[in-house]
């Protein structure tokens, strides 16, 4: 069923222990130079979590030209083995109780700042680059949520006022999250849903939405 995408994590939140309700992983993401320019994600250990973002003045981070949601705010389930993994890598480096930005003169790509708070620990680190493969994986991990996340709310725009558009966005989100530029596609699979129910929009955005779905419930 179309309802179980991400159940791998879904299914088990009524099975998660208390302290799970106090350990939390804030990721804050700034880069005025694209847009949205500011993001908040909040991570809890059974996967469920909350997105908040503002449009800034840059471009669109994916560099589409389409019309950009205002302001993203939504709750959001990830999957149970890809947040196992954000966890471990934070714990593994001692809560980011470490030096993580390497001071590299490499592109910019925005800050990330990671801080966990949890009965067994806490700590927060903040960097562009880190020369640590784990912690930049992990950055570019949750960036590629966010990013997706993102997309969901900008695919209802478009869905409202630009239903010729879709075609476009449909196909920038395949192969995004073919080559890891979005991550977690089942963080937005109720607009999916919607549009491969549509009888309205073109079958091809359906056939692509049907993909999408497909590989998110894997």
């Amino acid at each position: 069923m179309r309802a179980l995408l991400c159940a791998v994590a879904a299914g088990l939140l009524g099975m998660a222990v208390p302290a799970q309700n106090s350990t939390v992983l804030k990721v804050e993401f700034s880069n005025p130079n694209i847009d949205p320019s500011h993001w908040t994600l909040i991570l809890h250990p059974d996967g469920s979590g909350h997105f908040h973002a503002e449009r800034g003045s840059g471009p669109p981070a994916d560099g589409l030209e389409t019309m950009e949601p205002t302001i993203v705010n939504r709750d959001i389930q990830l999957s149970r083995p890809f947040t196992d993994r954000v966890f471990e890598t934070v714990r593994h480096h001692k809560f980011m109780n470490v030096s993580c930005e390497s001071h590299a003169k490499v592109a910019f790509e925005g800050w990330k700042k990671i801080t966990y708070t949890g009965p067994d620990g806490q700590g927060s680190c903040e960097f562009n680059y880190s020369k640590d493969r784990e912690i930049e994986n992990l950055g570019e991990s949750l960036v590629g949520v966010a990013n997706t996340v993102t997309e969901g709310a900008r695919l209802q725009m478009v869905l409202q006022h630009d239903p010729l558009g879709l075609d476009k966005e449909m196909q920038y989100l395949l192969e995004a999250s073919g080559d890891g530029r979005l991550q977690q596609v089942c963080t937005i699979s109720g607009i999916l849903q919607r549009l491969e129910a549509d009888p309205e929009v073109m079958e091809r955005v359906r056939k692509r939405a049907r993909m999408l779905l497909e590989q998110a419930n894997k």
